[in-house]
């Protein structure tokens, strides 16, 4: 054994701390730590999806968030997804509103001291040409920080005086400029799936995340979706695809919710509930600091389970 592979070795088999939650953890605590229960199942498993988030990839990542529905939570999937990947992998993450058109990913996110966005990241993109001369404070003129949740935006066009769209080649260049600089792209998609830059996205993306609500029309939407893309002739759709199901409301029709995730998960690789939240139902910028326990645990298993379908 050698040196490397003996480090390996203790590596892969980490031991857990004593436990920190519930009547485990306040024992510990009232003890002083001379009585030190081991963690329970749930505290087991939210280190299990947070050790799965942090994995190494053997290279920039791309998820794609898709449904051609207005209202089916794509871009508040994708923010919530970029604060979790965000904060438990520590940075390298960009969340890019891939909209033909007007989006609101900038809007629902932090806002910045510039208003650039795709369309002048875009026509500045010969400054990044020279891939030894470019660096990744640069884009800090087009990109928004998104502070304490550690991950930027990357706007759609916003200016109401230009005209025409965003191709599959503009797709592809913004892309590969941002393939070079972060670990997880987070794609919120249009609603468009003839757009050409609906389809790169798509055809580019490691993983697909199909964004729902409890709703028997936003439901269609996505296995409408998911019909076509067949089709066309993806390969291994239900391998590369998870559901990611929002409640719209406090209360949903459950009957409804059980059987989209039955339906779903025949079609995709799993489904994962997340429950209604009121701090992301006003329209605003996400306050991600007032996301309730649930939302973010809801939200944990989700991106644990697409970190290990990376």
């Amino acid at each position: 054994m050698t040196a490397t592979d003996f480090l390996d070795r203790r590596d892969s088999d980490p031991t857990l701390g004593p436990a920190t939650w519930g009547w485990r953890g306040r024992v510990r605590r009232w003890t002083g730590g001379l009585v030190k229960p081991a963690m329970g199942a749930k505290e087991r498993a939210y280190e299990a999806d947070r050790a799965a988030i942090q994995k190494d990839f053997d290279g920039p990542r791309t998820i794609a968030f898709v449904n051609p529905k207005g209202g089916a939570a794509k871009t508040t999937g994708v923010l919530a997804a970029g604060f979790t990947f965000g904060t438990v992998r520590g940075g390298g993450v960009v969340a890019w509103d891939n909209n033909e058109t007007r989006g609101t990913l900038g809007i629902r996110g932090t806002r910045s001291t510039h208003r650039n966005t795709t369309r002048e990241l875009l026509e500045d993109l010969g400054r990044f040409k020279d891939v030894y001369q470019s660096r990744i404070g640069d884009l800090g003129a087009f990109v928004r920080s998104q502070g304490d949740a550690h991950f930027d935006v990357l706007a759609s066009d916003e200016r109401p005086d230009v005209t025409g769209v965003i191709h599959a080649t503009d797709f592809a260049e913004v892309h590969s400029l941002l393939e070079r600089f972060y670990r997880v792209i987070l794609v919120d998609t249009g609603n468009n799936l003839r757009a050409e830059n609906w389809l790169a996205a798509a055809g580019a993306a490691d993983l697909l995340v199909v964004t729902s609500t409890v709703r028997e029309d936003t439901g269609y939407s996505g296995l409408w979706m998911l019909d076509a893309l067949q089709d066309a002739g993806h390969e291994n759709l239900k391998y590369k695809t998870i559901t990611v199901l929002s409640d719209p409301s406090p209360k949903v029709d459950e009957a409804l919710a059980r059987d989209l995730v039955q339906v779903y998960e025949q079609r995709t690789r799993g489904v994962y509930r997340v429950p209604y939240d009121p701090a992301l139902v006003s329209g605003s910028v996400v306050p991600y600091a007032q996301l309730s326990e649930e939302t973010r645990m809801s939200w944990l298993r989700a991106c644990a389970a697409m970190a290990a379908a990376l």
